[in-house]
């Protein structure tokens, strides 16, 4: 799991769950991690751990990512890594797509992830 995503994932189970962007505000709206791309995917990605959770779900069953991050440079790739590593099961991660975008919602938003998940 070199870089946190898989290439291919097959998957099974009757109910499909489709998980908007998350981005790094806290339940309090307010903004986690500053300027630092790595604290921000965390955040994001603890958004999407308690939205799968709220489904009914648990992080392994998201199949797949869709991450948007602002103004991407191969050197964005290792902290998006650390984050999804830190997430996800070595064994099967989420397939993904890495989207360079020129900015988001909120101008001090970097990343943003959506997820869909597939629960038996």
């Amino acid at each position: 799991m070199q870089h946190g995503f898989s290439q291919v994932v097959v998957a099974s189970g009757r109910k499909m769950v489709f998980i908007s962007g998350q981005t790094a505000w806290d339940i309090r709206k307010k903004i986690v991690g500053g300027d630092s791309l790595l604290e921000q995917a965390r955040q994001a990605l603890r958004n999407v751990q308690a939205a799968i959770e709220a489904a009914g779900g648990t992080l392994k069953d998201i199949v797949s990512l869709r991450i948007y991050i602002v103004n991407y440079q191969p050197e964005n790739a290792e902290a998006v890594s650390i984050a999804l590593q830190e997430f996800f099961s070595s064994e099967n991660p989420p397939a993904s797509t890495w989207i360079g975008v020129s900015a988001l919602a909120v101008p001090e938003f970097l990343i943003e992830i959506e997820a869909i998940a597939v629960l038996d």
